[in-house]
């Protein structure tokens, strides 16, 4: 066992649904098993440049905040003290400040970190414990495209929102005879778009990892309508690859847009836009993504009772385990094509556009 006493916790990049069960979860078990001091640190890795803003977390701190989103710490995607960026005399700079920051560490007397984040927060971690910072990670994003771990909380809950949303939408769209398009997130992987899009009924999902056309799409449009079907729900995650018909028409902004402005000049058809945006990542999160935010808590706790630093909690075949934080990251779980969820996908009739 290690000989721990102070403990510290940050939150870093998008905020998810699960972040406050977490660190509720690491401050009670360090605290009521433990007896240790547990430091909360604003901001990310941010936070520890200023370490002034720090503050102790007592379980009275952290009393209610099970159900509530967000995180009581704050966060920041931006924040990353190997390349940190000031504006010295009008021009950007960008510094290394990871020796002032492991510095700040040791005046809070913080003898040990948990960095709860995705792939950018968990690379951070890793490069802060080859410079011999104690630190353990906790997995975390919404796009559930972290390939060390079964599943990530936050995503469960994001997935509710995003099917709530299909449900809604596909009822004015029945009404109307409209095509609906609705935006969710994944930059780089398409979970949410591919499992919202099934639960929701969707007809035409639309996700990174297959490329489609919009001749395709509108084909499929046009099949439906011969059938009787007068309304098309089409789900498209952030992170599609564009074909070329489609950059042409490009001027930033949302890819929903895009491919509801597609759609309406090729297929000539009323279409209507939905960009979920941030709302996915916002709400009260799920029982799901309480509970599995719990046990990676209590999990991070233990990891640093055993001195098992440089290493990420993770959940796989249903259990909590851990992997050294090195062999998780930079490699991120996409959908793959030929499996399984796309091919249930594909025999019920739903259309990838390809």
């Amino acid at each position: 066992m290690s000989d721990i006493r102070c403990i510290g916790i940050c939150t870093g990049g998008g905020d998810a649904p699960g972040l406050n069960a977490v660190i509720r979860a690491a401050v009670k078990s360090a605290i009521l098993k433990y007896k240790w001091k547990v430091i909360g640190i604003p901001d990310g890795f941010d936070g520890l440049i200023w370490p002034e803003r720090s503050r102790e977390l007592t379980l009275k701190d952290v009393s209610g905040i099970l159900p509530r989103g967000g995180t009581i710490l704050g966060t920041t995607n931006r924040g990353n003290p190997f390349h940190y960026k000031t504006t010295e005399n009008g021009v950007e700079v960008v510094r290394d400040i990871s020796d002032e920051v492991i510095a700040n560490k040791r005046k809070l007397g913080i003898q040990a970190m948990i960095s709860i984040g995705g792939d950018g927060s968990q690379k951070i971690a890793h490069e802060l414990f080859e410079k011999g910072m104690k630190i353990v990670g906790v997995p975390k994003t919404i796009d559930n495209d972290l390939s060390a771990t079964e599943i990530t909380f936050g995503f469960d809950t994001a997935l509710h929102t995003a099917t709530d949303a299909i449900d809604k939408i596909h009822t004015t769209a029945e009404s109307h005879h409209r095509v609906m398009v609705i935006e969710v997130m994944g930059r780089d992987a398409g979970w949410i778009a591919l499992e919202a899009g099934i639960a929701g009924g969707a007809h035409v999902i639309l996700i990174p990892e297959i490329p489609f056309t919009l001749q395709r799409i509108c084909e499929y449009v046009s099949e439906r309508e011969g059938y009787g079907k007068r309304f098309t729900i089409v789900v498209v995650a952030e992170g599609i690859k564009l074909p070329a018909e489609l950059r042409q028409l490009s001027r930033g902004g949302a890819v929903g847009n895009l491919v509801g402005d597609g759609i309406a000049l090729t297929a000539h058809r009323e279409v209507r836009v939905s960009v979920l945006g941030h709302i996915q990542r916002g709400g009260s999160p799920s029982p799901f993504d309480r509970i599995l935010g719990t046990r990676f808590g209590v999990a991070a706790v233990e990891l640093i009772a055993r001195g098992e630093f440089g290493k990420m909690v993770c959940l796989r075949n249903a259990a909590i385990g851990c992997v050294r934080i090195a062999d998780a990251i930079g490699r991120l779980k996409t959908v793959d094509p030929q499996g399984e969820m796309v091919r249930t996908a594909r025999a019920i009739g739903i259309c990838f556009g390809d």
